[in-house]
């Protein structure tokens, strides 16, 4: 039995999802499993399994807002990440709370377009994520789409990559994770990550055919800022997120009849 007297806090800023495996619900699960005391910040909630989303809730910008002041009223927080910000007045929101309290590390999962490429945000509300949470941003964790969106390039090669991830740096962001694509037929998925000095790193795991991948962007960037509570160095925290990720995938557990969460389990007991 591990005892954390003093945890250090991270809080998600997300939408809740009802099954449990993506994500507000897999985020506090990779807070809890690398021993940070998580809390949620909820801005959305959907009725959905592992079959598909059928109903969703928009949280009210009153409600959010007295979720901000109510935690930061009472806890010392170290790192925060956002997730599902549903439309331009949710995104303001959330800016302006985070530009007022000190939340530690911002950790930015953009939730623009899916990883089947899907768009989840209006014109509006695009611009404004550009304009007020983009510059906020202490690391941004882009899936592949959500680079071609934001950089408007196609990154079909590492010189491209690199390009994309120089022009998010400047367009805000402190350090740019661009997460490998993971949905073509590659024996590995490398990610890139632009630090702050400038420079490059790579990580490297074998691509693992699973149809258990829900919460996979939502557990890597949830790790990330969990390690960056606890004082972690940017590469540092990428790394024990890409291996605690990794684990998840390629240890599949049997939840639901369709496309089921990673194993949070098997990550717990293999990454340190």
């Amino acid at each position: 039995m591990k005892l954390i007297k003093d945890p250090k806090i991270a809080v998600t800023i997300a939408g809740n999802d009802s099954d449990g495996s993506a994500g507000m619900p897999a985020d506090l699960h990779a807070f809890y499993d690398r021993d940070v005391y998580g809390m949620g910040l909820m801005t959305a909630a959907v009725a959905g399994n592992t079959t598909g989303i059928f109903a969703q809730q928009i949280m009210p910008v009153e409600f959010i807002q007295k979720q901000f002041d109510v935690l930061n009223d009472d806890f010392k927080i170290s790192a925060a990440k956002t997730g599902m910000l549903a439309n331009k007045e949710i995104i303001d929101c959330v800016a302006d709370n985070l530009e007022k309290y000190d939340m530690g590390k911002i950790v930015l999962d953009p939730v623009i377009i899916t990883k089947h490429g899907a768009t989840l945000l209006d014109d509006n509300a695009y611009q404004t994520f550009l304009d007020r949470l983009l510059p906020l941003a202490d690391v941004i964790t882009p899936n592949f789409y959500e680079q071609q969106k934001l950089t408007g390039m196609k990154l079909e090669n590492k010189e491209e990559i690199h390009a994309g991830a120089k022009k998010l740096q400047e367009m805000g962001a402190k350090n740019v994770l661009m997460k490998g694509r993971h949905d073509a037929d590659q024996a590995e998925v490398t990610d890139t990550l632009l630090t702050e000095d400038g420079s490059f790193h790579e990580f490297t795991k074998p691509q693992f055919k699973t149809d258990r991948v829900n919460g996979t962007g939502d557990t890597l960037s949830a790790v990330i800022t969990a390690e960056l509570a606890k004082g972690k160095s940017i590469i540092d925290a990428v790394k024990i997120g890409k291996d605690f990720t990794y684990e998840a995938i390629s240890h599949p557990i049997n939840v639901g009849s369709k496309w089921g969460p990673i194993n949070h389990w098997a990550a717990e007991d293999k990454v340190e």
